[in-house]
């Protein structure tokens, strides 16, 4: 599905170079490429705060933990997406709430949410699925009408814009109260190992976010609130540095396979491939078609016979997962994530993909619905 390998091949001498300072240095916990790298990041995505941490998950606890909600509160977002963003939600003893999503893009509808606001309901999390951001004008209008949070799930979409009526545009994850994101190794902007972390314009929760990041410390040993350890190692924010200078051609590089791709598949009406909302990029962290009466499971066998990777993201919606049932969902409760569920199947999509090689993914895929 990724060429990591490929990846680190063109840009070895940059990686290795700032590999060997950090050892050269023995800074291997907070050393100064982690500053840094939160300050590019910040640079990047024009926020004023960037706290790095250990993962994409911590990133979403530690967002939660800052809004200082309180058991029993309820946390509207998408049951189709990463267990991720419902998991925190409920290991902070707040309750999930799920609103069905978009059949285009996948999104969380915002014209679903705001029936399930209630007096316990206390933020919303969006998450920007697949590589484009959901709709963050409409989500973000439902939050100030109702004195609500807003935290984007950037996990899946860094590097994407959204624009406005104007046409002026804001980075995927800088238009909530706060942004999270992962750095797993297949993400747009990945690490050599977990990473991940938190965005906000807001001084009063970059402040709690740093410190609740770092065992609820401001002062060295002086604990001020209960918080946790999570911390980006100072090798991946290294890596992460150097790779942040290509991450827009990274996003180029999938947006011209996804391309391919489309054209590729434009004649057959059993393959919907992704629609692109208006009103953002798609970096096309995942390349995912609805199939439409073909044999998924059948299809994947094929491909895996030529030699090609699939996958299935995701195969059981969170509101029908066992560890949730609690909440008492049942089948049918989301029609449109259940359908995507049964049907969505993603395609290798990465920067080192080649025309050659998708056209041989293409050519076997149309074989298989041809017979």
């Amino acid at each position: 599905m990724v060429d990591l390998k490929g990846q680190y091949i063109k840009i070895k001498s940059e990686i290795d170079s700032a590999i060997s300072k950090v050892i050269d240095e023995a800074k291997f916990i907070k050393g100064p490429q982690v500053k840094s790298f939160n300050n590019s990041l910040a640079d990047y995505l024009k926020v004023k705060h960037v706290i790095s941490c250990g993962n994409g998950t911590d990133a979403l606890q530690l967002a939660l933990m800052a809004l200082e909600l309180k058991p029993g509160d309820e946390v509207i977002t998408t049951p189709f997406t990463f267990i991720a963003t419902a998991e925190v939600i409920a290991l902070l003893n707040l309750k999930p709430v799920f609103a069905d999503v978009l059949p285009d893009t996948f999104n969380i509808d915002p014209d679903k949410i705001e029936s399930l606001i209630t007096a316990k309901t206390r933020a919303i999390i969006p998450v920007h699925l697949f590589g484009q951001a959901a709709d963050m004008q409409k989500i973000m209008n439902i939050a100030e009408r109702n004195n609500l949070f807003v935290i984007e799930d950037t996990a899946q979409a860094l590097g994407a814009d959204i624009y406005d009526v104007n046409g002026d545009y804001k980075k995927a994850g800088t238009i909530g109260d706060i942004g999270c994101t992962s750095f797993f190794p297949s993400k747009n902007l990945g690490a050599f190992g977990d990473g991940g972390a938190v965005f906000t314009n807001n001084d009063v929760l970059a402040e709690r976010l740093t410190s609740l990041s770092n065992h609820g410390m401001e002062v060295r040993y002086f604990h001020d609130r209960v918080g946790i350890n999570s911390r980006l190692d100072t090798i991946q924010a290294a890596i992460l540095e150097v790779k942040l200078k290509y991450l827009n051609q990274y996003c180029k590089d999938r947006q011209k396979a996804a391309k391919f791709y489309n054209e590729g598949f434009a004649k057959t009406t059993q393959i919907k491939t992704p629609v692109k909302a208006p009103f953002t990029s798609h970096v096309y962290h995942q390349y995912t078609i609805l199939l439409e009466g073909i044999d998924r499971e059948g299809l994947m066998d094929f491909l895996t016979s030529k030699g090609i990777a699939s996958a299935i993201y995701y195969p059981v919606p969170i509101h029908l997962q066992k560890a949730y049932r609690m909440l008492g969902y049942n089948k049918g409760d989301f029609p449109v994530a259940e359908t995507l569920s049964r049907n969505v199947l993603s395609l290798p999509i990465h920067t080192e993909l080649t025309e050659e090689i998708q056209q041989f993914i293409i050519e076997n895929i149309l074989d298989f619905i041809n017979g």
